[in-house]
């Protein structure tokens, strides 16, 4: 017992003469008071025209959705089955709630009495450049915030890229079908032809 009792103040002893430099090192802490400086403040102003690791934004139409003043009619990123699938994604999550799941303005939230953003189905939205959406989407518009902080550059784009998909699916016509694929719609359409119309009883 004499013995543990020993090795435990030994260890105590120890203990407090490890060095805490690193624990106890003199530092400011942010928006803290600083005596050392002649406005005060501890934090400094960032040094005029520097900009941050990888925040060197020189190519315009992917960040600003502009050529010059102009906004870009296509989009500054491949169109890709991927890039569709990741836009519906984010569509659904940031956009849908307003613009409904088909883009017709009838989301859950106009539902409940918030303002009916008008469809993209239109047709002054339909003849609108895929730059157009991405400047609502990153710098906001009428009711609309900007959502530049909540969504990446790249998956703005790919949000404009499903848009554009929406607005062919609710609006597409025969002649927009390839000719691989007009067999196949023929065959839809022979089916669908084909197959008697049921009443829904009430």
């Amino acid at each position: 017992m004499k013995t543990k009792l020993l090795l435990i103040a030994g260890l105590a002893i120890a203990a407090t003469g490890c060095r805490q430099d690193m624990h106890d090192q003199p530092k400011y802490r942010a928006y803290s008071y600083s005596a050392f400086w002649n406005d005060a403040r501890s934090m400094r102003p960032r040094v005029d025209n520097t900009i941050a690791r990888g925040q060197l934004k020189t190519d315009a139409a992917m960040h600003r959705g502009r050529n010059g003043d102009q906004l870009v009619t296509e989009l500054p990123v491949k169109l890709t089955k991927e890039l569709l699938a990741r836009g519906q994604n984010r569509f659904n999550i940031y956009c849908s709630p307003c613009h409904g799941a088909t883009g017709d303005g009838a989301g859950m939230v106009v539902q409940r009495g918030f303002k009916h953003p008008p469809s993209y189905h239109i047709e002054r939205l339909r003849n609108q450049p895929v730059g157009h959406f991405y400047d609502v989407i990153t710098n906001g518009y009428g009711s609309m915030i900007s959502y530049a902080a909540r969504v990446p550059v790249h998956d703005r784009w790919a949000i404009v890229a499903y848009i554009r998909a929406l607005q062919l699916s609710q609006n597409a016509t025969v002649n927009d079908v390839s000719e691989a694929d007009r067999p196949k719609l023929d065959a839809a359409q022979n089916v669908a032809a084909a197959t008697p119309h049921q009443e829904v009883k009430h």
